[in-house]
């Protein structure tokens, strides 16, 4: 696939803020390569033919394939969080907050499956001050939903035992789908965020 041309996910909205457009091109080349091949059996030779330049073209914009997954890996994160961290302050109850979160969540990770595979599969090969910085993302992505499943246990409309345990749970759910989700599937991406709402909803014994 010619990295000019909107990814099949839809992922290519994703970098509508990477500039200039050459840089925006590797990206998602870089997307596309690491989620076929994985990152170690991709070449910077792979990723700038993809996006149609010279080998040499990419180091104009990035250092090295490492940082180029850095890109990917923190602007994925940063979606995530705000996917989180919208549905934790927005209006309504803990029930309706949770289902916000997991269904947006969870559609997210459907529509964005090929850019969630490598943001969430490929985190050991960045470099340890990437991947702090990029843990500290996931952390705070963590804390969003815990305290959704707090204050619906604390208010008596959750049954949960485990708190840090279900946010575990819950995000694994999510993220997962970027495994087995397809385009072709029989599921469009609002489908399953329906879908992993109502599971999560009755997981933690939700009022109807």
């Amino acid at each position: 696939m010619s990295a000019e041309a909107e990814p099949a996910d839809g992922s290519g909205e994703d970098w509508a803020d990477v500039a200039p457009e050459a840089a925006r091109r590797l990206v998602r080349a870089a997307v596309q390569a690491f989620a076929e091949r994985g990152y170690h059996a991709t070449t910077t030779r792979d990723i700038a033919g993809r996006a149609g330049m010279s080998p040499a073209a990419l180091y104009i914009h990035y250092k090295t394939k490492e940082e180029l997954l850095f890109r990917i890996s923190r602007v994925g994160h940063e979606k995530a969080l705000r996917i989180m961290e919208e549905a934790a302050g927005a209006d309504g109850g803990p029930a309706e907050r949770l289902g916000a979160a997991v269904r947006t969540f969870a559609c997210w990770h459907a529509r964005h499956h090929t850019t969630a595979r490598v943001i969430q599969y490929e985190l050991q090969a960045l470099s340890e001050e990437h991947y702090a910085h990029v843990a500290g993302l996931r952390r705070r992505t963590d804390r969003a939903l815990r305290g959704i499943l707090q204050d619906g246990a604390d208010a008596g409309e959750f049954t949960v035992g485990d708190v840090p345990g279900t946010t575990l749970a819950v995000l694994s759910l999510c993220v997962d789908v970027a495994r087995w989700f397809s385009a072709e599937g029989a599921r469009t991406p609002e489908e399953v965020g329906e879908l992993y709402a109502g599971l999560v909803l009755r997981m933690v014994g939700a009022r109807p």
